[in-house]
């Protein structure tokens, strides 16, 4: 949000760090109704998730420029215009269409616009002068987005009332300087810097006018050879297969599995459930993990262009399968947490994940990352790693076999399940994920060593 002589423009704000451009899924002020900040405005579907779009000035609402379920509007656009209170807000007058839709080629004409992604560069630009004097004011957001990332708030352009910082400041200082020099308050929270786009793609249309086109099929007989059905690929699609190429393409990968006995886990957790104690397979494997990197800090890093990053906090990344893709929301300090109230926080998350509420701090800046299809009975498969992590744990479902015990020579039926670590070979090395596997294998082997407070 920011003003323009007598308006307000609302613009399509950065509210993620990968997010290009924007879907309006829900106006929640009409026009003619005023407006105070803090007030919601509208919903936006992001590449993420659908995060609710905050007034940072009181007025009225004037115009809406943008219909809900307007789709793929750039960053920047105009969507909305707001006029100051006691202004005759039927009497708006749309700006022109260079106004309310700068290009992305030129920049913004004012610091609280909407940022651009600028184009890659060999050296970062060096740091402004401090753009405010004085005490800082800062909302809740942006204190937590800027404390993260280690940027100093004097750096950002407040365009929020009476002098305050507002998220999207936060969040347009941190496109600026993407990869700020590490800190311990943000090694254990660092955002991923945006994917590069390395395919070309023809220019969208103007935003919000958009017409409905159905599925492009190649001429010929339904289902001849040759023929196919072109399906739109939502933005949380496209930014998956981003980040999946980047991974595949510039992380060489390192796999080694090994069988963890279950028998103990089972009977734990028939002991907890006559407690009214309910917790998953899936919540041990978490403490497991997160118990292990503690015991071993040399795996909990992260890599930067820079080299490694050693971590002082342990987020551990759940992968939750959603309607449009999947998305990895983080159990923080998951290490110092008993499995009950893991159970607790990773039903919570996931459930927003699957409503598409989660917030970009509960989603970015997790340390290691586990994927379990036990579910859905696949015994084994190997996980692609989500950057800038160095690890990513496949788990596959437990089996039933027969394995001769070694201290009296019988055999005996065990509860068996196979989890495969997919690591960075830049940070962990065969031998550093053989001895990580080895002590994950014994930390949930013998669960009630663990805490469980």
């Amino acid at each position: 949000l920011w003003k323009y002589f007598c308006f307000i423009k609302v613009q399509m704000p950065a509210l993620s760090p990968t997010m290009e451009e924007g879907n309006i899924i829900k106006w929640l002020k009409k026009e003619g109704e005023a407006v105070a900040a803090g007030d919601a405005l509208c919903e936006i579907e992001t590449d993420k998730a659908v995060v609710t779009l905050e007034s940072n000035d009181d007025g009225v609402m004037a115009k809406i420029l943008m219909d809900e379920g307007s789709r793929n509007v750039r960053l920047g656009t105009l969507i909305a215009l707001m006029v100051e209170e006691g202004q005759d807000w039927k009497q708006v007058e749309i700006p022109p269409p260079e106004a309310a839709a700068p290009s992305a080629a030129s920049p913004a004409t004012h610091a609280a616009a909407a940022p651009v992604v600028p184009p890659a560069v060999s050296s970062p630009p060096p740091p402004p002068k401090p753009a405010t004097s004085g005490p800082l004011r800062l909302s809740p957001a942006a204190r937590h987005i800027l404390d993260t990332n280690g940027l100093d708030p004097k750096l950002a352009t407040p365009t929020g009332p009476r002098g305050l910082i507002t998220k999207e400041d936060a969040l347009n200082l941190l496109k600026k300087f993407p990869a700020p020099k590490a800190t311990p308050a943000m090694t254990a929270t660092a955002v991923p810097s945006p994917v590069p786009i390395t395919a070309t793609a023809p220019p969208p249309p103007p935003p919000g006018s958009r017409p409905n086109i159905p599925p492009l099929s190649v001429p010929g007989k339904p289902g001849a050879p040759g023929t196919f059905t072109e399906i739109p690929a939502s933005n949380v699609r496209r930014v998956i297969a981003q980040r999946l190429t980047q991974s595949k393409t510039t992380i060489p990968h390192a796999y080694a599995s090994v069988d963890c006995d279950m028998a103990a886990v089972m009977h734990l957790r028939k002991d907890l459930a006559k407690e009214q104690i309910k917790v998953s397979v899936n919540d041990f494997i978490i403490k497991a993990a997160a118990v292990t990197l503690k015991e071993m800090p040399e795996v909990n890093v992260t890599w930067s262009g820079d080299g490694p990053r050693a971590l002082d906090s342990i987020h551990i990344s759940i992968a939750v399968a959603t309607d449009k893709g999947l998305i990895t929301p983080i159990i923080k300090n998951a290490a110092n947490k008993g499995v009950q109230e893991i159970s607790a926080n990773a039903k919570a998350l996931a459930q927003k994940a699957r409503d598409g509420k989660l917030l970009p701090e509960e989603y970015q800046g997790g340390s290691f990352s586990i994927s379990n299809l036990g579910m859905f009975g696949i015994s084994g498969f190997s996980a692609v790693i989500n950057p800038p992590q160095a690890c990513i744990l496949a788990v596959g479902t437990s089996r039933a076999e027969l394995r001769l015990c070694e201290d009296d020579q019988t055999l005996r039926t065990q509860q068996l399940m196979r989890v495969t670590l997919s690591s960075d070979g830049r940070l962990v090395d065969d031998e550093l994920a053989s001895r990580f596997l080895d002590k994950f294998r014994a930390n949930l082997e013998q669960p009630r060593r663990m805490a469980l407070a």
